[in-house]
């Protein structure tokens, strides 16, 4: 039996109980970032993306339409497997496509080299947010 995966574009009206799932179990749940700082107006008016694995939502990332690129989460069970990559790649794609450069992003410390991988650099000093060391980084 094969497996389907797909990331689509979704919006907050349309997803939000499944992109709130995700972002909870990963943020909330086991990074502790408080409710308060994970959740904000951005999400409204966001392009937000949606992976799904046999129609179950398993990752979830937003593009501002600033080029800014976040909340890129995968529960637990699915990490390890590339999926990750993949979703930013999806979101990488669409931000090319509407014409988006610099994307940048806020990455978390320890995920440095996975951005850097997808074309990222450090544009920034480490600084704390949501009690995580972030950096800055560009996609020219």
């Amino acid at each position: 039996m094969s497996t389907e995966i797909e990331v689509r574009l979704t919006n907050w009206q349309q997803d939000q109980a499944a992109l709130r799932h995700i972002r909870e179990q990963v943020f909330i749940q086991e990074q502790s970032v408080p409710e308060d700082l994970e959740w904000d107006a951005e999400d409204e008016d966001a392009t937000h993306f949606l992976m799904m694995i046999d129609q179950q939502a398993i990752g979830t990332a937003r593009l501002l339409t600033n080029g800014q690129i976040g909340r890129l989460a995968v529960l637990s069970p699915w990490r390890g497997r590339h999926l990750g990559a993949n979703l930013m790649r999806a979101v990488i794609s669409e931000a090319e496509r509407r014409g988006v450069h610099p994307q940048r992003l806020a990455a978390q410390a320890r995920t440095v080299y996975f951005y850097q991988r997808l074309g990222f650099r450090v544009i920034s000093p480490p600084f704390m947010d949501a009690g995580i060391p972030h950096v800055d980084m560009i996609r020219p």
